[in-house]
């Protein structure tokens, strides 16, 4: 039963995280990203780290895109960005940072030798935070510095608007 609920999980997670990234409704792409965070919520339920799946939808699910929700209606964002306008610069350049983050994304991950998997871990919050500060600090603060970049750049977009 619990592969049966994985498998059914991952599949409307990947197709709700590539509705996120490809709609071109903001309102859209943030309730997405909803249901994407609740599945990762429950993957971590089926791993036995209740906590985590917990805080996953406490802090992400319910907080940071409710208040990514409010802005982006508040805001009034553009649906698509106006015909006429043409930047081949900004594309150049996007693809070129895309590839460049792949190239660095493949050198990590062809650093990092496999990891041993971790002992079973009861969800208890002392538990989790010595694992965020020991073995996984990482990678930990590297989702700590995409999200601020998201927030910068979503800021960008705003001033850009006015």
């Amino acid at each position: 039963m619990g592969t049966a609920v994985f498998y059914l999980v991952a599949v409307v997670g990947v197709v709700s995280a590539l509705a996120a990234i490809s709609h071109k409704n903001p309102v859209v792409n943030v309730l997405s990203l909803v249901v994407t965070l609740f599945c990762i919520a429950v993957s971590y339920a089926l791993l036995g780290a209740e906590f985590l799946a917990a805080a996953q939808i406490l802090v992400y699910a319910g907080a940071i895109l409710v208040l990514f929700l409010f802005v982006v209606m508040l805001l009034g964002a553009p649906e698509e960005p106006p015909a006429g306008e043409r930047r081949p610069f900004q594309r150049v350049a996007g693809l070129a940072l895309a590839g460049i983050a792949a190239a660095g994304s493949i050198a990590v991950l062809a650093g990092i030798r496999a990891a041993a998997p971790a002992g079973a871990v009861r969800g208890t919050a002392e538990a989790l935070g010595r694992l965020l500060v020991g073995p996984y600090l990482f990678a930990f603060e590297f989702i700590s510095v995409l999200l601020l970049a998201a927030l910068v750049g979503a800021l960008m977009l705003v001033k850009r608007k006015h």
